[in-house]
């Protein structure tokens, strides 16, 4: 009875102590709910409850409850409650093995507080269960889209520890490495010397290597040999050319006009010269970007940089539109769309009728954007002041200037001088004239024809020939004026007042809205604009000013999207594959820390390409060889894993570009003239099949001289309407519009233009010709010379009896012994070891 009433009086003096534990359980899972919804809530139905939820969630794996999270997906739970700090979901926000969310890495507070929430017992408030509220509409600006991965303002990478450190060169391996460990994959081993010559051979000239360098290389055995070479290639002039038009085709370089009459553009070849001059000398890439968009409000304006805003006038342009204003809104989008994705990787120009379907651009962005360009004049606009195009602009010295003016005086005074002494002698003898020949007389052409009639009877013959001479002298002189000063395809503007720029209602003139002042664009959280008149007073200042911004370090997109362009030219796709395109929907890198380790060094190295092409081709990673060797037992293989070769576990071969294979013919030939550079665009041979096709055959495509025709491909006239059948076949970049890569297909016309066109046919004689005049008649000499030349390696026996054999059945179906040895060459220059890089 006793203990009965000990125990209860026990149990009563507890009850105040339980109900105050009780009171501090419910205030902690109380603060635990409002943590969960202040904080994490949030972050998990901005980030991640869209792609882990409904019918078919990402990787079989909601995210709506905790249960779902605890049941996990395809990898397992994603909450592991007596090892919280294992747990996926930590694993993969803080992008340590998985990546979430794929667009990039969370704010580093918005990670702790997943971190902080796991690892604290994910608690979760009952009830609750996750969603997200659909959007409907365009991607708006707000904090989710600015934290878009390319949108958010770059920091240096840490380079990732790996186990194959042997294998790293430098810094890019190890990025390539880690993403291979972690896929439980190797890279392939180094190509061979012979292969890795011939591919950066051509990766930085567009050529190929001789034997001789070839053999040169593989016996070389010195530790810097490769690097030897890699600056000698840098070093070549041929390099600017090659890499030149790997800009060109960014920038829709073409020379003429297209529409109806796709008459040329004039002088446009200079800018074609200033990028080929730019890269050789390894112009910085910020004032590689300055120059092209402001190089006329500079104040240190020179002829080069008027001549690089000639980026302004290589698009189309309808000489005679049905509705000049929106014509006039139609250039301006070109440039827009060209400078949005050839410079930031922004399709600025799907925001022109209504805001970006895709991207957080709104339509007032956009207008805003081409505010800067407002006052540019129209391509063919003539200037109120001069009778020029404004288009053109003089670019001569004070020099050229003076003795010009000097010339053009002595011009004008012998031109007086002629009339004068013509008038004398037209005066005398024009009262002599009667009925016809008076009237006849008033027309100029005639009046010689006239006189000629009537020498020794109102002329005499002496005053006829003086006459006759006077006058030649007069027209000579009219048809060859004093050559005007040197000239520059340019931008203008109107001055330095700029018409108001409104937001078009559908991208309509008829239809404008509010008034808009030059802006960033607003998801990428910019400064405002510095616009600065220039001194001149020839313009508004507004194009400097963006240019300075885009060519800014702190920009976030721009030394991305170059480093990746470049990357591109050296490994066949970016780490973006889509390098236009760094938006929301563009595709996302395939290694996030390499393009921002890239972006960092470019900048740090002075914006420098020459340093970033030797940085990406002393790296193991473009040094692997493009074979795949099947895997040992037990190993997985790369080729099912990851067949797009996403890791970069192996080099993917590529098909010379069209204008490598012409390049390359001529070059193996014999007949590739190296020796002239610049200048004014040539013109080669085109089929007259193929100029029938024009409305007017042959219509503005012209005639070489023999020399000139052996130029390279990047010198030949740019027609928009007429392409060089061998670049057509070969996928030649469409110039209407900025192409950011090429296609490589695979078509019947190739081979059937490379066995049977004119052009073929003709370099396989000329090739056959050298290899005769280089080791005389002897058929084995002849086909060992031609394999060697044109796949520069040594001719293998089972390959010169073929080709001997081939030569014989040729002779006896009649060929002749030069005929055979040409379609030999011919065959020579089909084989795929010729058209593919390894």
């Amino acid at each position: 009875m006793r203990s009965s009433v000990l125990r209860v009086a026990f149990c009563l003096a507890l009850l105040p102590l339980l109900a105050e534990a009780r009171a501090a359980a419910d205030d902690q899972a109380a603060a635990g709910d409002d943590s969960f919804s202040r904080d994490v809530k949030p972050v998990l139905e901005m980030h991640c409850v869209r792609c882990h939820s409904g019918e078919e969630p990402e990787a079989g794996l909601r995210l709506t409850s905790r249960e779902s999270m605890l049941a996990g997906g395809d990898s397992g739970p994603v909450i592991d409650l007596e090892r919280p700090q294992d747990s996926l979901l930590i694993s993969a926000v803080t992008y340590d093995g998985f990546e979430m969310p794929p667009t990039g890495k969370m704010p580093q507070a918005k990670i702790d507080a997943i971190v902080n929430w796991v690892q604290g017992g994910a608690a979760w408030p009952e009830g609750v269960t996750l969603h997200v509220e659909e959007h409907a509409g365009p991607p708006q600006v707000n904090d989710e889209t600015k934290n878009h991965w390319s949108f958010r303002h770059r920091t240096r990478p840490e380079v990732p520890a790996v186990r194959g450190q042997d294998w790293v060169a430098n810094p890019i391996d190890a990025f390539v490495l880690k993403k291979l460990e972690d896929a439980e994959l190797s890279p392939a081993p180094a190509a061979d010397r012979r292969a890795l010559i011939r591919r950066v051979t051509y990766d930085l000239t567009g050529l190929p290597p001789t034997l001789e360098e070839v053999e040169a290389f593989a016996r070389d055995e010195a530790p810097d040999a490769y690097e030897r070479l890699i600056d000698r290639l840098l070093d070549s002039p041929q390099h600017g050319e090659h890499w030149a038009r790997l800009w060109l085709d960014v920038v829709r370089y073409a020379e003429t006009n297209s529409f109806e009459r796709d008459n040329p553009k004039p002088f446009v070849w200079r800018y074609r010269d200033y990028v080929i001059r730019a890269l050789n000398d390894d112009k910085p890439y910020d004032r590689f970007i300055i120059e092209q968009l402001a190089g006329d409000e500079l104040p240190e304006r020179t002829a080069e940089t008027i001549i690089a805003t000639g980026f302004y006038r290589l698009g189309l342009w309808d000489d005679e539109p049905a509705d000049p204003e929106l014509a006039f809104y139609d250039g301006l989008d070109d440039i827009a769309t060209t400078a949005g994705q050839g410079f930031l990787g922004l399709t600025m120009n799907c925001a022109r009728c209504h805001d970006h379907k895709l991207d957080p651009i709104p339509l007032k962005d956009y207008y805003s954007f081409i505010a800067f360009f407002r006052n540019v004049r129209h391509y063919g606009e003539r200037s109120d002041e001069s009778v020029q195009r404004a288009s053109l602009r003089s670019i001569a010295t004070a020099e050229e200037i003076e003795a010009q003016t000097a010339e053009l005086a002595r011009h004008q005074s012998r031109m007086e001088e002629l009339n004068r002494e013509i008038d004398a002698i037209e005066q005398e003898v024009r009262p002599r004239l009667v009925g016809g020949e008076a009237d006849d007389f008033q027309s100029e052409g005639v009046r010689e024809s006239v006189l000629s009639r009537r020498i020794g009877e109102v002329i005499t013959q002496e005053q006829f020939e003086e006459y006759r001479r006077l006058r030649r002298e007069r027209n000579r002189l009219r048809r060859n004026p004093p050559r005007s000063g040197e000239q520059a395809l340019c931008v203008t503007e109107r001055g330095p007042d700029v018409p108001p720029t409104h937001v078009l209602l559908r991208g309509s003139p008829q239809a404008p809205d509010e008034e808009v002042a030059p802006a960033f664009p607003q998801v990428l959280s910019p400064p405002e604009p510095d616009i600065r008149r220039p001194a001149s007073g020839e313009s508004s200042g507004r194009r400097l000013a963006l240019a300075e911004w885009i060519a800014s370090a702190d920009n976030p997109l721009t030394a991305r999207v170059a480093v990746n362009r470049i990357w591109q030219g050296h490994f066949g796709r970016g780490i973006v594959r889509s390098t236009n395109n760094f938006g929301l929907q563009g595709d996302a890198p395939t290694h996030p820390e390499l393009i921002d380790w890239l972006a960092e060094e470019f900048v740090a190295n002075g914006w420098s390409m020459k340093a970033l092409h030797r940085t990406i081709l002393l790296s193991n990673t473009y040094r692997q060889s493009s074979r795949h060797a099947p895997p040992a037992d037990g190993q997985p293989d790369p080729l099912q894993i990851d067949p797009q070769n996403d890791l970069f576990w192996r080099f993917d071969m590529r098909r010379l570009k069209a204008e490598e294979v012409r390049d390359s013919i001529l070059a193996v030939n014999g007949s590739l003239n190296l020796d002239s550079m610049f200048g004014p665009s040539v013109y080669v041979k085109i089929p007259d099949e193929v100029l029938a096709g024009q409305s007017r055959p042959g219509y503005g495509w012209g005639r070489s001289s023999a020399e000139d025709e052996r130029r390279r491909s990047i010198y030949i006239h740019v027609k928009r309407s007429l392409t060089v059948p061998i670049l057509a076949s070969f996928d030649v970049a469409d110039t209407d519009t900025t192409c950011p890569v090429r296609f490589a297909s695979t078509q019947p016309t190739q081979a059937l233009g490379l066995l049977n066109s004119e052009f073929a046919n003709s370099e396989a004689e000329t090739f056959a010709r050298l290899v005769a005049g280089e080791v005389g008649s002897d058929r084995e000499a002849q086909v060992r010379r031609a394999i060697e030349r044109t796949c520069q390696r040594p001719a293998s026996d089972p390959e010169i009896e073929r080709g001997m054999a081939l030569i014989s059945d040729l002779e006896q179906l009649g060929q002749s012994p030069e005929a055979a040895l040409k379609n030999f060459c011919l065959l020579a220059l089909n084989l795929n070891e010729f058209l593919y890089l390894d």
